[in-house]
């Protein structure tokens, strides 16, 4: 799928998978405010899935059968989180579903949930419904990320960072190749184009790193924050928020540093920001300064990722190396 797919119109994308996110968000935000223990489950792998996580697969897939029917999609969430349809997590979904679409019943909502492949099509959309769940349990940033990938690279991109944008309330964030980056005002129609920072010094360097330690090493980046010279603190935030901070220019690197041996990057956790902050003006590549290979359902050929506002790129990636190569 491309602009081409829109009439050639990529405004006319733009608008229709932001519409989608914003109706998803909505959902997303509901949901939140009403978490209780019946909002929630544990993964097999003991990571958290929620009523908005499901609900918003759900919501993004079915729209996605009805813009580009012929494309396949990756998503995080298994379907057999609905296998119990009575239970209150499924009753549950299948409610916060039909607030953005109400005609579908719950068989339509569980074949949209389950509208996913094994992630080696070329061309396929791969989608983390919500970004970033312990932010979103904890009160704090997730996203609604959605990229379209094709021969490995992505091709489009688009971000919805509802506690993001003007007071918190919210903002949408797309990308095409070539064609650069854009955000919107969550339910506002004006865009404006989206650019990285024009920071030139490495002592002006603006980090910013996940919050959860199982995601990033915290004291690795410390070091690398020391080695460059970089004075200000870092921010800690969950998500593809981070590519949404680099890509407007609120801070000039993101640094998701291994945590350990063998663990490997899922491509729904990169995608549409990578493509964002490239679109904007900045650079993304794994610790060892090599692109990122989107080709099947992991970035099994890289390790880590390093996203900035380009200038200071090498920089950055210098820096990693050493503070790496020192552990070994």
């Amino acid at each position: 799928m491309s602009p081409a797919s829109f009439g050639g119109d990529f405004g006319s994308m733009r608008v229709a998978i932001a519409e989608l996110l914003e109706q998803a968000a909505d959902v997303a935000r509901a949901v939140q405010a009403e978490l209780d223990d019946a909002h929630r489950l544990t993964k097999v792998d003991a990571s958290p899935v929620t009523v908005a996580d499901v609900s918003v697969q759900a919501i993004v897939c079915h729209g996605l059968s009805k813009l580009a029917p012929d494309i396949p999609v990756l998503a995080e969430e298994d379907a057999d989180v609905l296998a119990d349809r009575d239970g209150a997590f499924a009753r549950t979904v299948f409610d916060q579903v039909r607030r953005a679409c109400p005609d579908l019943d719950p068989a339509a909502i569980v074949a949209a949930v389950a509208r996913s492949n094994d992630g080696e099509s070329p061309v396929r959309w791969v989608l983390d419904p919500i970004d970033g769940t312990k932010g979103f349990l904890r009160g704090g940033h997730y996203a609604i990320a959605l990229g379209l990938v094709a021969d490995g690279h992505p091709v489009f991109g688009a971000l919805a960072c509802p506690a993001m944008g003007r007071d918190g309330n919210g903002l949408i964030l797309v990308a095409a190749h070539g064609t650069g980056a854009f955000e919107r005002e969550a339910g506002g129609t004006s865009w404006h184009p989206v650019q990285v920072s024009a920071a030139a010094d490495v002592a002006d360097l603006r980090l910013v790193e996940s919050v959860e330690r199982a995601h990033s090493a915290h004291g690795a980046s410390a070091q690398v924050r020391d080695r460059l010279g970089a004075v200000a603190e870092p921010v800690r935030m969950d998500s593809q928020c981070k590519y949404a901070t680099v890509a407007r220019g609120d801070a000039e690197a993101y640094l998701r540093l291994p945590t350990r041996p063998g663990y490997v990057e899922k491509a729904w956790d990169h995608a549409a920001g990578a493509l964002i902050v490239t679109e904007a003006g900045g650079r993304v590549t794994d610790i060892h300064g090599a692109g990122l290979d989107f080709s099947g359902p992991t970035l099994a050929r890289n390790r880590g990722v390093i996203a900035t506002h380009g200038r200071l790129h090498d920089d950055v990636v210098e820096a990693v190396q050493a503070v790496l190569d020192s552990k070994t």
